[in-house]
This record gives C-alpha cells, sequence and structure tokens, in this order.
C-alpha cells in the first residue's frame, strides 16, 4: 500500500483587492485599461502563452500597443493568464473592487499602483462584511 501526500491548492482565496483613487476619473481610466487588457488577452489564443517556459514568453504586437499606449511597463508575459482568470472587477465611485478565488493577483496589484491607487487586500473568508462598507454608489453600468 502507498500513502500518497501532497499539497493541494483547491481552497479558494475569496480575495478581496480594493484600489482608492484620487478622482473618479482615474478610477474609470484605471478601469477602462483592465478591461482593455483582458479583451486582447481574451482574443488571443486560449492560453496567451501556451506551452512555452517563462523565459521565452514575449509579447504579442496587439497587447505591446496597449502597454506603450498606458505607459504600463511592469506587467511580465507570464502575468497575462491572470486576464483570463475569473476575476470580477467593479467601479464603484472612485474605488476598484477586484474580487476572485485566485491567488494569483500581481498583474491587477500593478494595473491598479501604476495608474496611482492605494490598494487594499483581504481575505473575504476573515473579513466577509468589508467590501459593503467600500466605495460610493457603483458607477460601472
Amino acid at each position: 500500500m502507498k500513502i500518497w501526500k501532497a499539497y493541494g491548492s483547491e481552497h479558494s482565496m475569496n480575495l478581496v483587492m480594493i484600489g482608492h483613487f484620487k478622482t473618479i476619473d482615474d478610477a474609470k481610466r484605471a478601469k477602462e485599461l483592465i478591461d482593455e487588457i483582458s479583451a486582447v488577452i481574451g482574443q488571443a489564443s486560449p492560453e496567451p502563452m501556451g506551452d512555452l517556459p517563462p523565459s521565452e514568453r514575449r509579447f504579442s504586437d496587439e497587447i505591446r500597443q496597449v502597454f506603450e499606449k498606458s505607459r504600463l511597463h511592469t506587467l511580465g508575459p507570464a502575468e497575462l493568464e491572470q486576464f483570463l482568470y475569473d476575476i470580477h472587477v467593479e467601479l464603484k465611485g472612485s474605488d476598484i473592487v477586484v474580487s476572485t478565488d485566485e491567488s494569483e493577483i500581481s498583474a491587477f496589484l500593478k494595473v491598479l499602483i501604476e495608474n496611482g491607487a492605494k490598494v487594499e487586500i483581504y481575505s473575504a473568508h476573515d473579513y466577509p462584511n468589508e467590501n459593503d462598507s467600500h466605495g460610493q454608489e457603483d458607477t460601472d453600468e
């Protein structure tokens, strides 16, 4: 008889990340950038980087144009996959609220910070009512 010992990552993070911006317009621009990156990545192959090892991954011309236009210079090719995850991004006044069960969120963190956000991250498992108290009236329609 063999006993298999391994680590499983089936536990959901129930993660909430809130980018607090100085103005509603700043938050809208960051949300539009997230939406634009998600759309470009979504139009690419189902796995934008395929099976290439990290050292050989490169940006497509389309995503490079988005990064150049937005002056976003900190994302790495391996992080683009995060825009395909099941992540909910909501604009609430001058805040952007990102919620997900994923643990890989560095791409969203970088977009928020590079666009001037003060960022708060927590597990909604531990703070279940926090999200209700943040932001203002939902302006994302």
